[in-house]
């Protein structure tokens, strides 16, 4: 078989470094090495595989669309892109907008701006983001970004994008050791950006509705507070629910868990929307918005958008979410999970903080000192025994994901109960083991 260190570029890695299993199959929560082993599957890979791996659901749907019809251009119609539209309008309870399909998470968001802009009649309008979130890789995402890997890579004010601090109650970039109090600081953060600059020159907020990558949760106020201070200035809020859709953080879209209060303007997809078994993105208008672009060109164009077998796939993946009544297992699941690893930091001094994201998903923070939230390692380095305990686990079945400090845990929501114990019980066996000596 082909060795892919010898022809492929792979993301965000050294190539000369690069090592990694093949994948040759899966199935629910498994994966299925070349070299037989089987792997159970603690982050969604990418924390996109939600419905884990070959839905038997979503695969046959994929099959019976490619007997039926593979691709035609967005130029014409097709009938599961327009079913899929459907479903994702009443999803989010955006009656009267409308959807643009993408192939992933990065140019929905670059689309999302372009809508955003060319909707408030700000063709050059600034976008407020945050520091330590994460839009995507192109050049464009790479600026709306607040990622300490592509600070170097871009010039963000040549994007006309503006950062603030963010909601992160566990080291507060205000100084406020209340956590409600953080929200409201960072939330006030982005008025003053909006105030400072002026308001006739922002056409929108940019903002994860929930935990990403970066591991920052943020308190219950901040999004609803979001909300308020974009209307009261006539901003467009963005909800950049690509990783924190569909279920992965308890809800179909993170934003609902605060009903009206905290409805966005568009909101961005990807990863859930098909669990990942085929590429597709989307950015989902609210009916003001679209109403504004009803009557003007739209300058933008995908060859592949809404590709009808993606579109097929998008639409099993959805039904497949609403007969097992994953949404709702996530969150009682989640926070089972949620309490499990709190269990865990009672016992092991190296957990400064454990963040929940209101469903299947959690972060896990290691710290040098507990007393003083000191890091192992200055983020986003990632500390030589954590690599070696997901090493270890890796070894022992069990795939963890991590960044910086963190271990970020995000099953799919078809995990058995009993697999994600197993799989908790070893993250405490491996604390012991690589953090004996950490006070």
């Amino acid at each position: 078989m082909a060795n892919e260190r010898d022809s492929v570029l792979h993301s965000w890695c050294v190539q000369a470094a690069w090592q990694a299993p093949t994948v040759v199959g899966g199935r629910g929560a498994y994966l299925e090495l070349e070299d037989g082993r089987r792997i159970l599957d603690m982050s969604s890979l990418a924390e996109c595989s939600n419905l884990g791996h070959q839905h038997p659901a979503v695969v046959a749907a994929i099959r019976e669309q490619a007997q039926q019809l593979c691709f035609v251009t967005s130029a014409w119609g097709a009938q599961p892109r327009a079913e899929l539209a459907e479903a994702l309008l009443e999803k989010a309870g955006f009656d009267g907008g409308r959807v643009f399909f993408t192939l992933a998470g990065a140019d929905a968001n670059e689309n999302a701006v372009k809508f955003a802009r060319q909707a408030s009649g700000k063709p050059r309008g600034h976008i407020v983001t945050r520091d330590r979130s994460y839009h995507g890789a192109s050049y464009a995402c790479m600026a709306l970004s607040g990622d300490a890997r592509t600070r170097s890579q871009v010039d963000p004010e040549a994007f006309g994008v503006l950062h603030v601090p963010p909601p992160d109650t566990y080291r507060c970039p205000f100084g406020s050791e209340d956590a409600q109090a953080c929200g409201e600081h960072a939330v006030a953060a982005v008025a003053q950006a909006i105030d400072h600059q002026g308001a006739s020159s922002v056409a929108a907020v940019l903002m994860e509705p929930n935990a990403g990558t970066n591991g920052i949760v943020a308190p219950d106020s901040y999004w609803p507070g979001l909300r308020e201070v974009t209307r009261e200035r006539g901003v467009y809020l963005i909800a950049d629910e690509v990783m924190s859709g569909f279920g992965r953080c308890g809800e179909w879209f993170a934003w609902q868990r605060h009903g009206d209060a905290g409805k966005p303007d568009l909101m961005t997809l990807a990863k859930g929307l098909t669990g990942a078994h085929l590429p597709l993105g989307a950015v989902v208008l609210s009916a003001p918005v679209a109403a504004r672009l009803q009557h003007e060109m739209l300058y933008t164009g995908l060859t592949y958008c809404g590709h009808p077998l993606s579109c097929a796939a998008g639409l099993a993946a959805l039904r497949a979410y609403e007969d097992e009544d994953l949404i709702a297992r996530s969150r009682i699941l989640g926070g089972w999970m949620l309490a499990e690893l709190r269990a865990l930091q009672a016992h092991h001094p190296v957990i400064g903080d454990v963040r929940g994201g209101h469903g299947l998903f959690a972060v896990v923070e290691l710290v040098e000192n507990r007393d003083t939230r000191a890091p192992l390692a200055p983020w986003p380095q990632t500390p030589p025994a954590l690599s070696a305990l997901v090493d270890a686990a890796m070894a022992q079945g069990v795939s963890f994901a991590s960044r910086g400090n963190l271990l970020l845990l995000a099953p799919p929501l078809v995990i058995e109960n009993h697999a994600l114990a197993d799989a908790l019980s070893l993250l405490d066996r491996l604390l012991a083991h690589f953090f004996p000596a950490v006070a």
